[in-house]
């Protein structure tokens, strides 16, 4: 699973040809979420300022996380994202 940015700690990861809704998975400390790109987690846990940071990070960069989830679909290379600074 390639991982696509990564800041305070935070890996945001997604796997090629990935079931729907469009997503990506966030580790941090030991510990996983899943995120819809409306930054809701769908599946698991992660601490709540994790949380934060990840949902302020999708603000910035959907757009990107859009294309990438068709890239990852198409089996094709994904682009990095800028970190959360």
């Amino acid at each position: 699973m390639p991982v696509i940015s990564r800041f305070y700690g935070i890996l945001i990861m997604m796997y090629f040809n990935d079931h729907n809704p469009p997503h990506f998975h966030a580790k941090y400390s030991g510990y996983e979420a899943i995120f819809g790109f409306d930054g809701q987690i769908i599946e698991g846990e992660i601490p709540k300022r994790a949380v934060k940071f990840v949902q302020e990070w999708i603000t910035y960069h959907r757009a990107e996380l859009e294309q990438n989830w068709e890239k990852a679909r198409a089996g094709e290379p994904l682009d990095y994202i800028t970190p959360l600074e």
